[in-house]
């Protein structure tokens, strides 16, 4: 080597084996002897060494050159390898690339690839739920002042050729990590515009009024799965959370008209009610008195003919006696009929040959006294 001396000693001119050997600024060491117990360490020995060892690391020092080399390079093989341990968060998904091809997914935890520039691990967070807005741009929320409404999203006509203003939001979440980086350029506009198709055509389905009232809750769990289904068709690993209408209203130019209407509507349903409530109380009550009057024409019908049959049959058993004892039977039905006309008379009659007929005056006043009698009896 360049540095080499005569004597063999390091680049400093220190010989190896000289007992007097110099330092490397020409002295020689101090204090030192063959056996003093004491003596300070040779520094040129030292540096010798480490010279020769320098030596046996490149091609042409020494005999282990090669195989220094080898050394070396298995080191530095075997810390990029160790590079390759990776850990994947909660919640994460690790998705492990070989020469940028997607060749598997990992879950949580402590995991092994082939590091860069072979392999590479993406952990996206399939946990997190993602949102899009629909319809309007803004912090605010639809409907409010920090909102700006985008009319070429939110106008759609409903099932009655009529046109709604509708924003929503779509909330997702990934699925599986693989197919959502690979199997989809532009996830969240692909979701925005499956979105608008999908709620499209729910709305093409239903009438206007419905959207706007108990129909709201039906379109937005129709349009989620219309938009579940389309995403599962593109296999974009995308699990679709939720669609949320947030604002659902007329056309602003044509909602003071469309306010008027359903003023005119809400009137039209209170008077039909009014209706409803008045004919479900008559009705019941005009059923009622039919019932009550059919009854008592059949109580009256059952009373006739029970009487008639009645009559009947005691005629039949007067005519059954009278075959019996005509004279008796005569007699009978002569003086019923008298007790019956005459019951009524206010006259007295007075058979003179009965007993004490002689004694009564004929002029007293038998009707006007029993009159009397029976209006005081009354009072």
């Amino acid at each position: 080597m360049p540095w080499n001396s005569q004597g063999g000693g390091g680049p400093w001119g220190s010989g190896g084996n000289n007992g007097g050997g110099r330092n490397p600024w020409g002295q020689r060491p101090q204090g030192g002897g063959g056996g003093g117990g004491n003596a300070s360490p040779d520094f040129d020995e030292m540096i010798r060494k480490a010279q020769e060892r320098l030596k046996r690391l490149f091609p042409g020092g020494g005999g282990g050159s090669y195989k220094g080399i080898v050394l070396i390079g298995i080191a530095i093989i075997g810390l990029w390898l160790l590079t390759g341990f990776y850990r994947v968060q909660p919640g994460e998904q690790g998705v492990t690339l070989l020469f940028g091809k997607w060749v598997g997914t990992t879950g949580p935890g402590l995991n092994y690839f082939l590091p860069a520039p072979i392999g590479e691990v993406i952990k996206p967070n399939v946990e997190r739920t993602n949102q899009i807005e629909v319809g309007y741009r803004g912090t605010g929320g639809a409907g409010n002042g920090g909102a700006r409404d985008v009319p070429e999203e939110s106008l759609m006509l409903t099932g009655d050729q009529n046109i709604i203003d509708i924003d929503y939001v779509v909330q997702w979440r990934i699925s599986d990590a693989g197919s959502y980086l690979f199997n989809v350029r532009d996830p969240e506009n692909t979701i925005k515009l499956a979105s608008e198709s999908a709620i499209r055509e729910v709305i093409g389905k239903t009438s206007l009024e419905e959207a706007l009232t108990v129909g709201r809750v039906r379109v937005e769990e129709q349009t989620r799965n219309l938009l579940q289904s389309i995403m599962d068709g593109y296999d974009s690993g995308i699990f679709i959370a939720e669609v949320k209408m947030q604002k659902v209203d007329p056309p602003r130019d044509v909602i003071d008209a469309f306010n008027d209407v359903q003023r005119a509507r809400q009137d039209r349903d209170r008077s039909q009610n009014e209706a409803l409530a008045y004919r479900n109380d008559i009705i019941p009550r005009a059923k009622g008195e039919a019932e009550r009057q059919i009854l008592e024409a059949r109580a009256y019908k059952d009373q006739v003919v029970k009487n008639a049959e009645g009559e009947a049959d005691r005629f039949g058993s007067v005519y059954d006696s009278y075959l019996t004892a005509k004279d008796v039977t005569t007699r009978r039905l002569y003086l019923e009929t008298m007790q019956d006309v005459l019951k009524s008379s206010d006259k007295v009659i007075l058979d003179q040959n009965g007993e004490g007929a002689n004694g009564v005056v004929p002029y007293l006043p038998l009707p006007e006294i029993q009159k009397r009698a029976n209006a005081g009896g009354n009072n």
